[in-house]
């Protein structure tokens, strides 16, 4: 997976002291010296491959629980979840809860119930078993105790630090002050029970080059690297060492993630060398922005899967949706089923460019499926909720029936419903003939097409031709213009008005069949 290229290599020491690790990292209490020889100058690391595919694709999706689902997750997820399916490989859920001060079990919760929401259904992870477990973080601690004391018994790049209270006035590129400490000094700070972490040492005057998936070939320069942090204080490892273990523990052979993440590649990398480890492919796929070009945030409205699922949206519109942000099959299909995102997904066709999170465009895309579903199960739907709002007292039927087929095509969400059927069932005349827009209907002799239309009634011709259906309204309609020499919006025009008091709404015919 990954190819590793070294120029001549250069004498390292480092100092280690056993005797005052923290309980993370218990050892004898011997202090040592190790030496050893590492490469140095540059190296290349190849993400990518000739075919998509692998023996074992195995993706993950690691989100932490410390909020609800942004919209970016979810993407982030079914994105990982479509490469998995398509290349016949497994779909990996891992909980990174190490912030124990903001991780929370109902944040878990909501997280697992709104990717099962959205059909992403996971073959390794909490509540699933596998090979790879356990799937939290804050259960793997035994693990990444294990790969720190192979870093510190290999010597390779370690280095014990002080993390004392002037270092946070240093510049962000930490400078090395303790790096070069002698022993005493560095006893003397022990002896004054001064805390410390654990950084990597960064190998200078050397560069650092992947070829994502979806950014093409990136690369880094060392040198603007400092020696970085890998535990804390407290003995807890920090995200990127975490990271790294789980992922090569996990055997995950592609990594896609938020481009925001594009950074932590680097010290990653590093980490990944040391060990060992053989290098996933990286694909890093662009954020999802405001309609003002700003990263999509909470200002901007409704950001997580919960709110939009609490508003009413349907889970295979939200993952059609998401899906388009950032991919498209090549074609101008914007219609696609789960089934069918999963039969046309590429990571080749993913786009490194932002993409506009617009809500608007979601709510056309829910009115699309919303339509799509069968009849019956439509109905069902809406029926149900008009019972539930109180609109109604039943929720099937021959009424509820004839009115979701007469009101669908207005309806987009389901709440919309509720507005939709109280409109066809309320008859607002009076408002309507008070507007300024009704006013070329009633200067157009709306009083003598009224005395008609009543006579059409009384006579029984009108509901007649109503018994007979759709052909038998269109009939009595041409008759009855004819008869007035009237056509077009000048026939029906003041006829919606006076059979549904309104001067919009769904085909005439249809409204009153």
């Amino acid at each position: 997976m990954a190819a590793l290229v070294a120029m001549p290599r250069m004498r390292m020491k480092i100092t280690v002291f056993p005797d005052v690790f923290p309980p993370f990292l218990c050892r004898s209490y011997r202090p040592k010296k190790v030496s050893v020889f590492h490469r140095r100058r540059s190296f290349s690391v190849s993400a990518s491959s000739t075919k998509e595919t692998q023996d074992q694709v195995r993706v993950r999706f690691a989100p932490s629980p410390t909020g609800n689902l942004h919209v970016g997750g979810a993407r982030t997820a079914l994105f990982n979840y479509l490469f998995a399916r398509s290349n016949g490989g497994k779909f990996v859920l891992r909980i990174e809860d190490t912030d124990l001060e903001r991780s929370t079990k109902e944040s878990e919760e909501a997280v697992l119930n709104d990717l099962s929401w959205l059909g992403l259904d996971w073959d390794e992870g909490p509540g699933v078993d596998g090979d790879y477990g356990p799937y939290r973080q804050s259960e793997r601690n035994s693990l990444y105790k294990q790969y720190a004391e192979k870093l510190l018994e290999s010597g390779y790049e370690l280095e014990k630090m002080k993390e004392i209270a002037k270092l946070k006035q240093l510049p962000p590129v930490y400078t090395g002050k303790w790096a070069n400490a002698t022993d005493k000094e560095v006893q003397k700070e022990l002896q004054r029970g001064t805390p410390y972490t654990y950084r990597f040492r960064v190998p200078k005057e050397r560069s650092l080059k992947i070829n994502d998936l979806i950014r093409g070939k990136v690369s880094w320069n060392l040198d603007t690297l400092g020696d970085f942090v890998i535990m804390r204080s407290n003995g807890q490892p920090v995200y990127n060492f975490c990271v790294t273990v789980d992922d090569a523990t996990m055997a995950i052979s592609h990594v896609i993630r938020a481009e925001e993440h594009l950074p932590n590649t680097l010290r990653q990398a590093l980490i990944y060398k040391a060990l060992g480890f053989p290098m996933p492919h990286f694909a890093h796929v662009s954020l999802i922005l405001a309609t003002d070009r700003s990263k999509l945030s909470k200002r901007h409205g409704a950001t997580s899967v919960g709110q939009y699922r609490e508003m009413g949206y349907l889970p295979q519109a939200m993952v059609n949706y998401l899906a388009l942000l950032a991919w498209g099959d090549g074609t101008e299909n914007e219609f696609f089923t789960l089934d069918h995102l999963v039969e046309k997904f590429s990571i080749g066709r993913v786009s490194k460019s932002g993409a506009i999170f617009d809500s608007t465009k979601l709510r056309w895309m829910n009115g699309q499926h919303l339509r799509a579903l069968p009849s019956e199960e439509l109905t069902k739907l809406i029926g149900e909720r008009w019972k539930s709002t109180g609109i109604l007292t039943e929720s099937e039927g021959s009424f509820v029936e004839d009115a979701v087929q007469l009101l669908k095509d207005g309806i987009d969400l389901t709440p919309d419903s509720d507005k939709a059927l109280s409109n066809l069932l309320s008859y607002p005349l009076h408002e309507t003939l008070s507007s300024l827009e009704a006013k070329p209907v009633l200067e157009d002799k709306l009083s003598e097409f009224a005395a008609s239309s009543i006579a059409a009634y009384d006579s029984g011709e009108l509901l007649a031709a109503l018994e007979e259906g759709h052909a038998g309204w269109q009939k009595w309609g041409k008759s009855f213009g004819k008869s007035l020499k009237r056509k077009g919006k000048s026939l029906f025009m003041p006829l919606r008005v006076l059979l549904t008091g309104k001067l919009h709404g769904p085909d005439i015919g249809a409204s009153v069949l």
